[in-house]
């Protein structure tokens, strides 16, 4: 099978016309009308084989994953995800596998809307390119530069539990349940949104560990973060690990939690804390730079290493 029979056999279902998709997939661009009034919010990422997923993956929890980690920066901005377009490097045609690809892609882009617009496929070493749109209305952006000194921190869902479902498979272990949490995220959408409408202004997905991404915030919004390492939301696996290892690096650092940390005066914490889902208070923005972690008793704690590409 060539490129463009590939294209139109696994692709083309996924591009439905509507009012704002006058042409999708098919041609040499995409057309897309804009709703009046709105902002576009767009984001790319990419996924290779062997960096960002393990070789042998399973290729209905890739499509997933590929949709997933490009929502989740739609969710910390707090907007309505749209239009997707796909670049896909495969080593050959697969047809089991690519239909697999493409029913996780599809199961989560119908659930949030969105429709595969375009994009381009090539022979080559596995690496999977979304780049995603979403809509938004003028001045509810969540950025990073908005968290202000007196700010609560928070997060939604609970952190780490990814990054110890890939120390256990490292170590040739089960993971059970949590190897969900590795390879199918819920990118936390409908929370982002929520929480946009009520009144949030800064807000970043979890991609890279809690400690690194939060020291974003901080560092473009020039001021620093203190968090109770002892509040921070665990889950029973992660809790236990904890436990018999008195480590938190990965709840801190491990990265692919793909939740939501986000900031917001101490007057506004009843609304938020009113909305339909678990979010905790981790801490408060302070006068300052950097992340400090302490714990209930005043001791504090080393900054463990947050993920960087190209960093040695």
């Amino acid at each position: 099978m060539a490129e463009f029979a590939l294209i139109q056999r696994y692709f083309a279902g996924l591009s439905a016309p509507g009012k704002d998709v006058l042409l999708g997939v098919g041609d040499d661009c995409a057309l897309l009308q804009p709703p009046p009034g709105r902002q576009l919010a767009m984001t790319m990422d990419t996924l290779i084989a062997g960096r960002h997923f393990l070789v042998d993956a399973d290729p209905l929890s890739l499509g997933h994953k590929s949709l997933a980690v490009n929502l989740s920066d739609l969710a910390a901005m707090g907007a309505e995800p749209a239009w997707a377009l796909l670049s896909l490097s495969l080593p050959k045609i697969d047809s089991g596998w690519l239909q697999d690809f493409v029913q996780g892609f599809k199961t989560l882009a119908e659930r949030f809307g969105v429709r595969l617009v375009g994009g381009d496929t090539c022979q080559g070493g596995l690496s999977i390119s979304v780049q995603l749109t979403g809509f938004l209305e003028a001045d509810h952006a969540m950025l990073r530069s908005n968290a202000r000194p007196g700010d609560l921190v928070y997060v939604t869902g609970a952190l780490g539990d990814a990054a110890l479902a890939l120390r256990l498979l490292r170590a040739g272990e089960d993971p059970g349940a949590l190897r969900q949490r590795l390879e199918m995220p819920q990118p936390r959408v409908t929370e982002g949104r929520a929480l946009a409408v009520a009144g949030v202004r800064c807000c970043i997905d979890l991609s890279d560990g809690l400690v690194g991404d939060l020291g974003h915030v901080c560092q473009r919004s020039q001021c620093a973060a203190r968090i109770q390492v002892d509040r921070l939301p665990l889950s029973p696996a992660m809790a236990s690990h904890v436990r018999a290892t008195g480590d938190l690096t990965l709840a801190l650092a491990g990265g692919d939690d793909y939740e939501l940390c986000f900031t917001l005066p101490a007057a506004a914490r009843q609304r938020v804390e009113k909305l339909p889902f678990p979010c905790t208070c981790i801490g408060e923005i302070l006068p300052g730079q950097g992340v400090a972690l302490v714990r209930e008793d005043g001791g504090s704690l080393p900054l463990p290493s947050a993920w960087e590409h190209f960093s040695t």
